[in-house]
């Protein structure tokens, strides 16, 4: 099935309502009992992340009747909604808060963000900024471009190609299996700079922008990267697995590279690898 340009403005206005009406009002102002880890220390859900996933998915479900609806917070409650990601004829995979470690911590960087997956393959991507009240999006074939609120529109391109030691990165080196873990921060001396906003969608944000030349991943959760990959790729990047294979939402391997070009991706694969 398409998906159309007026189904994409439709998917943004359901993700800027849900930053409106249960995001941005809890921003700053959880109490104790709003915040709890998931599997790890720093791997939260609060109050709000539920609040807006169910505010998403019941919008969808109306917009889109029969469209799978794949949150991640329902994922934490039923993994095996994993497995309609390769099938379904249109599914929707959604973050509520991406960053949620941020927006606990009172930081302004976080993100409301999905993609929508057709029989398998990515064709369309909204993250959201609450607090800008912007939106970056891309269409399959379409391109990628950043939304005020206002409605004006400029189009987002990756940065060009430069030497390694001119380059900036985000890495999220931490969640690699061993040895990778170990031995990636070794390697990063080899550019500009190198950090983490602990908030995938603004670090795909500000990539797609040609505001940074490299973004590295280790655990590909399909919430946190089906929309930045498809989001990237049509600002005019190259995203692959560490393995040199296309990123797929269905799939979760380890190691996801983003460089602004073929070449330079072998090149920063090189030094991070060999």
């Amino acid at each position: 099935m398409s998906f159309t340009r007026q189904d994409h403005d439709r998917l943004d206005a359901i993700l800027s309502e849900a930053a409106r009406r249960e995001v941005m009002p809890r921003f700053r102002r959880l109490a104790e009992g709003d915040v709890r880890a998931k599997q790890a220390p720093g791997d939260l859900v609060t109050e709000a992340d539920e609040a807006a996933e169910r505010f998403i998915c019941a919008e969808l479900a109306k917009a889109f009747p029969g469209a799978a609806l794949i949150g991640e917070e329902a994922v934490t409650r039923e993994p095996a909604l994993l497995g309609r990601l390769a099938e379904a004829d249109l599914a929707f995979v959604i973050d509520p808060i991406d960053g949620t470690l941020n927006y606990a911590s009172d930081l302004s960087l976080f993100a409301v963000m999905a993609a929508v997956i057709v029989k398998g393959e990515i064709v369309a991507a909204v993250i959201h900024d609450p607090t800008a009240e912007d939106s970056a999006m891309a269409l399959r074939d379409e391109g990628a471009w950043l939304r005020r609120a206002d409605g004006f529109s400029r189009d987002l391109r990756v940065a060009p190609a430069v030497a390694p030691e001119l380059m900036n990165g985000m890495a999220s080196w931490q969640y690699f299996p061993e040895p990778l873990r170990s031995t990636l921060p070794g390697r990063f001396p080899a550019f500009l700079e190198v950090g983490s906003l602990r908030c995938c969608g603004h670090e795909y944000r500000l990539a797609a922008a040609g505001r940074c030349q490299f973004l590295l991943y280790g655990a590909l959760n399909p919430w946190d990267h089906a929309p930045g990959v498809l989001l990237y790729s049509e600002a005019g990047g190259h995203a692959r697995l560490l393995d040199g294979r296309c990123y797929s939402p269905a799939e979760r391997p380890a190691g996801l590279l983003c460089a602004p070009d073929a070449e330079s991706w072998k090149e920063i694969r090189g030094i991070l690898l060999n």
